[in-house]
């Protein structure tokens, strides 16, 4: 019986390491606040007036931040009011941008309503696939030092091509998409227990669909498993939010996603700059 070249590369993968290789990068903390309005409207004018002064001129300085920047973002619906976005080099940096929001006098006015710690990561699963055979059709043993000392040299290869990528500005569009999910692990559709090259196949078709929107969209996939309550978290950029709409829509219909996928809840942003805070915390005599 002649079987197709995806059922052979997926037979052929199925005794290879079961985890791809990943590359991390920046490190990113999501906050999402709600605006205690009774006691902010509380205040007079002109205390209101000094304490958006000094969050805007902070948030401004995040803003221009080398090494990786703040974005705030004004949230539609009734989970909060702002979001703020931090991307740094590491998490060190990531506590003293939480430590800075802290010490911020319209901190005593903001309500945590949720957050996301995560890093960048860019999963290669080609490459990873590639990589295991090559190495298996040689005799190396998996995992042996001459295995690791090919993965360490494949992976210093990627993160040299893939730098941008690994460290990217937070992307100056006008609406932000943000949620997290996980992939499956019950029943028949646990996709940890699939063989590699499946899942290989099916990640390869599920970007596919992705690069149909570049333009129109960009998108910043991060990894969180073992910093937050679920796997990935991903960061949706767009002058158009029908395009979040129509992605994951699309998307919903491929087999990663539609066999394996599990999504959390959507937050949905509107780009603010810093001197702009003042416009979602005027008080009703202020407008």
């Amino acid at each position: 019986m002649k079987h197709s070249h995806s059922e052979d590369g997926s037979r052929a993968a199925s005794d290879l390491p079961a985890v791809p290789l990943t590359l991390e990068g920046a490190a990113i903390l999501h906050q999402f606040f709600r605006i205690r309005r009774p006691q902010w409207n509380s205040l007079t004018v002109s205390r209101r007036a000094e304490i958006v002064g000094q969050a805007a001129g902070a948030f401004a300085s995040m803003e221009r931040r080398e090494g990786g920047e703040t974005a705030l973002f004004s949230e539609i619906g009734h989970k909060g009011d702002l979001i703020a976005i931090h991307f740094r080099r590491g998490m060190e940096e990531l506590d003293a941008a939480q430590i800075e929001v802290s010490r911020l006098a319209l901190f005593e006015f903001l309500e945590p309503a949720s957050s996301y710690v995560s890093v960048v990561e860019i999963g290669l699963y080609e490459a990873s696939v590639k990589l295991y055979r090559e190495l298996a059709e040689r005799g190396v043993a998996a995992h042996s030092p001459q295995w690791n000392d090919a993965v360490a040299a494949a992976l210093e290869d990627q993160r040299k091509k893939l730098a941008a990528r690994l460290f990217p500005q937070i992307p100056d569009r006008r609406f932000l998409c943000f949620y997290p999910m996980n992939k499956r692990r019950s029943g028949a559709d646990n996709w940890y227990s699939l063989p590699i090259g499946e899942r290989q196949r099916m990640m390869r078709d599920h970007g596919m669909i992705g690069r149909r929107y570049a333009g129109q969209v960009t998108q910043v996939i991060s990894g969180s498993i073992g910093f937050d309550d679920w796997e990935w978290g991903v960061d949706l950029f767009a002058d158009d939010p029908l395009v979040f709409k129509k992605l994951v829509y699309e998307m919903r219909f491929d087999e990663s996603s539609a066999r394996y996928a599990e999504f959390g809840p959507f937050f949905v942003g509107v780009r603010l700059a810093a001197n702009e805070l003042g416009r979602i915390l005027a008080a009703p005599e202020d407008r």
